[in-house]
């Protein structure tokens, strides 16, 4: 079984996607189910609605679950837990102060502090925390990008697992989860490779025998080398969409981002078919918007004419096809959007070729339906007698709202139609 476990502390990560998209395929590769956990533990950073959009995002990216929790439903468990490891003598109660508990290696002041004192303690309010020990021994962790890393026990350390206010870390929840629901491969980025060594020892320690496999991702860079961060406006999946990416095209890049694919365009059904997880880079990635680009127009040019014409609010593949002859310009639905939606605004007769542009007007709302663009250009230059500059920019500024673009007669097939309403 594998998981996604994003936590809803801000905006979905362009990293945290793909940790999303790869557990996901490697599940459908499998044939095991593939899980969400919402890993809520950090109530004071936790947005409300988070879950929320993030479970709407992997909707929009079709990625399909065989079950959501929140790691907050499992306050018990882990209570109880805990608890547990306290009457084994495997952990130990700790009242050191705030700064004492924060810092990076524990000094020892509590160790000899054992599960009797616990209920002590709350008679007497005394805020106090609970410390598993450190392991006697390295842990070695089996990454399949990798390799096998060992972690001293002193790195590992005695640390917290279950906090002040009685809930737990967010590396113990993690760890109690994850043995729980018997998940036997963890694909994340490689800024949690720390914890995984702490999880790994709170499995142990719990008495969980069964082998889990890692994989770490290398990180993603932005184009000044930077660890990418919900900071940079493409790290955000959300700022993706308001900019006009689509979820196939974003897909098919994170894919590929530091992978070696056999065809440069493709589809997340057909990359099931070759993706293998080994294979992905071990260096870190370095993020390239105008990449993206290329292949939102490419997928953009994909999508059935019909389907494409209603993310302008038509159904009607003319609009569609009208929307892929200005894919030669443009590579986002916003791009797209800012080329469609002047042809079908009121135009301004009161510029420069505003006159000339009535006159044509005028004309259009008397003429006959005119099939070809030929027939129709000799149509409206007769009736008005314009010729040269005089007529072939009203015209297309009449027809397309704008001084520039693809040669009219491309766009007159599709919009012949709607004659009346572009030439108003």
């Amino acid at each position: 079984m594998l998981r996604f476990a994003p936590s809803p502390t801000g905006d979905m990560h362009i990293g945290t996607l793909r940790v999303a998209i790869f557990n996901y395929m490697v599940a459908k590769q499998k044939d095991v189910n593939f899980i969400v956990r919402i890993d809520d533990t950090d109530k004071e950073r936790n947005i409300i609605g988070k879950d929320t959009e993030f479970m709407e995002i992997l909707e929009k990216f079709a990625l399909p679950h065989d079950s959501v929790s929140h790691q907050s439903e499992n306050l018990h468990m882990h209570q109880t837990l805990a608890i547990r490891l306290l009457e084994e003598k495997k952990a130990f109660v700790c009242t050191c102060n705030p700064e004492e508990v924060d810092r990076d290696r524990y000094s020892g002041k509590c160790f000899n502090v054992g599960a009797e004192e616990l209920q002590k303690l709350k008679e007497e309010k005394t805020p106090f925390v609970v410390r598993i020990k450190a392991p006697d021994a390295p842990i070695v962790t089996h990454d399949l990008l990798k390799g096998d890393i060992e972690t001293a026990p002193d790195e590992v350390d005695a640390f917290v697992i279950l906090k002040a206010d009685g809930t737990p870390t967010c590396n113990f929840a993690c760890a109690c989860a994850d043995m729980i629901s018997g998940i036997s491969l963890i694909i994340r980025g490689e800024e949690h490779l720390g914890d995984t060594a702490r999880e790994i020892h709170i499995k142990r320690v719990l008495g969980y025998e069964e082998e889990t496999e890692y994989a770490h991702l290398p990180i993603i860079l932005n184009e000044k080398g930077q660890k990418m961060s919900r900071s940079d406006d493409a790290g955000s999946v959300k700022w993706l969409f308001e900019q006009g990416f689509i979820p196939d095209a974003i897909a098919n890049y994170l894919i590929a981002l530091g992978n070696q694919t056999p065809k440069e365009i493709f589809t997340m059904p057909e990359a099931l078919e070759w993706f293998d997880l080994a294979q992905i880079s071990k260096s870190p990635v370095t993020f390239d918007i105008d990449r993206l680009r290329f292949l939102n127009r490419e997928h953009l040019k994909m999508i059935d004419d019909k389907r494409l014409s209603g993310l302008f609010g038509f159904a009607d593949e003319n609009i569609g096809k009208l929307a892929k002859v200005y894919l030669e310009e443009a590579s986002t639905i916003n791009e797209l959007e800012a080329k469609i939606r002047p042809i079908f605004k009121p135009k301004d007769f009161s510029g420069e070729w505003g006159e000339q542009m009535k006159q044509i007007s005028d004309v259009i709302f008397d003429a006959p339906m005119i099939n070809t663009y030929d027939a129709f250009e000799s149509y409206i230059m007769e009736k008005t007698g314009l010729q040269g500059t005089n007529f072939s920019q009203p015209l297309r500024y009449l027809l397309t709202g704008t001084g520039n673009g693809p040669e009219l007669s491309t766009i007159y097939p599709y919009i012949k139609s709607y004659i009346l309403e572009v030439a108003s």
